[in-house]
């Protein structure tokens, strides 16, 4: 094989994309995938590749420092993308510490193994850590986040990311690792665990259920592809600068209360309902604490040094994702009831 590559949290929404995107473009790598499998973490996220030549899983927390050593010093891993994290923000406000301990200790695990087995030879080696657009906090009505604004996470959820952020920073300037930084922002598509906002709506029309809307619905995100993000992550783990940050965007603003209201009319399209049947369901509810106003992001940088840019419109991508989730209802009863989870724990015992 020529490269040994790490993907952590390779069983996750985004990491599974990213996993099925290097291992069927680079046969010649070896893809080792590690995943906690955690309530987000799913391996049928991956079965179509789950018998390739060249993939491997391990289920491993990285928070667990002497497995994470051990699987360093297994297979010699010449790379790591590291996405394994804690990442719902309702979540962190509730159990902020879940966060640190994933976030900044799991990040920190991975870095001091890195380092130990990398401390002779950095040549061709990279530690790329993907992270977030809410590290920069909350923008007014103008402007978009550059990879030089400074970071002002609000939640604990962002002020953990923008730990680990700070971490890998340090670990390539004290120990001169080989790194790269991406900060995107909001993802959806297929395979995304129906607790964040699209997926959870689609599931909540098909079942009826109210829209929760917080707020005045507001709220401005940048949307990105889950499959134009792997795209980008492959391009900057192979073609960007060392020690360089890319913000990662779909150019793609939306306030919350016109994307619940395109996705109700697409899905009462999709559905063959009466028009205005899903708007209906929305129910604005209380707002969430410290919650950012608005993100944007300038993909700029990316765009012009590495040639990336969004394959689909956010319209395209949206109905793209709503087919995907009504073909595959199978997988979204599977992961809303948890009998996967039982699975996974009688299939997969630590080693």
């Amino acid at each position: 094989m020529k490269k040994t590559l790490l993907i952590t949290g390779g069983a996750g929404f985004i990491g599974s994309h990213v996993v099925r995107l290097f291992v069927n473009k680079y046969p010649e790598y070896r893809i080792i995938n590690l995943d906690a499998l955690t309530y987000a973490g799913n391996l049928e996220n991956l079965k179509d590749i789950q018998d390739s030549p060249n993939y491997t899983f391990e289920k491993a927390d990285i928070t667990d420092a002497n497995r994470i050593n051990e699987l360093f010093a297994q297979y010699s891993f010449d790379g790591v993308i590291h996405l394994a994290a804690e990442s719902h923000v309702d979540r962190s406000i509730i159990d902020p510490n879940a966060f640190i301990s994933t976030n900044v200790m799991g990040t920190a695990n991975l870095l001091n193994a890195a380092r130990t087995t990398w401390k002779d030879n950095m040549e061709g080696k990279r530690f790329y850590h993907v992270s977030t657009d809410e590290v920069y906090g909350s923008l007014g009505e103008e402007g978009f986040f550059l990879e030089t604004t400074p970071y002002d996470p609000q939640s604990p959820y962002s002020a953990s990311k923008a730990a680990s952020d700070h971490l890998v920073r340090a670990y390539g300037n004290t120990y001169h690792m080989p790194f790269v930084i991406t900060n995107c922002s909001n993802n959806y598509g297929p395979n995304h665990f129906p607790e964040k906002l699209i997926p959870l709506f689609i599931n909540n029309i098909c079942t009826n259920k109210p829209l929760p809307v917080y707020g005045d619905g507001k709220y401005t995100r940048d949307w990105l592809y889950v499959i134009d993000h792997a795209r980008a992550i492959d391009m900057v783990f192979h073609g960007g600068r060392d020690g360089e940050t890319y913000n990662i965007g779909g150019f793609n603003e939306w306030q919350n209360i016109e994307l619940v209201k395109l996705l109700c009319k697409t899905m009462d399209e999709k559905l063959g309902r009466e028009p205005g049947t899903s708007e209906k369901l929305i129910a604005y509810i209380k707002d969430r604490p410290g919650h950012d106003r608005r993100y944007a992001i300038d993909a700029t940088k990316i765009n012009k040094e590495l040639g990336w840019y969004p394959s689909v419109t956010f319209e395209e991508g949206l109905s793209k994702t709503i087919d995907w989730y009504l073909e595959n209802e199978e997988w979204l009863n599977h992961v809303t009831s948890g009998d996967y989870k039982k699975y996974y724990d009688t299939q997969y015992t630590h080693r």
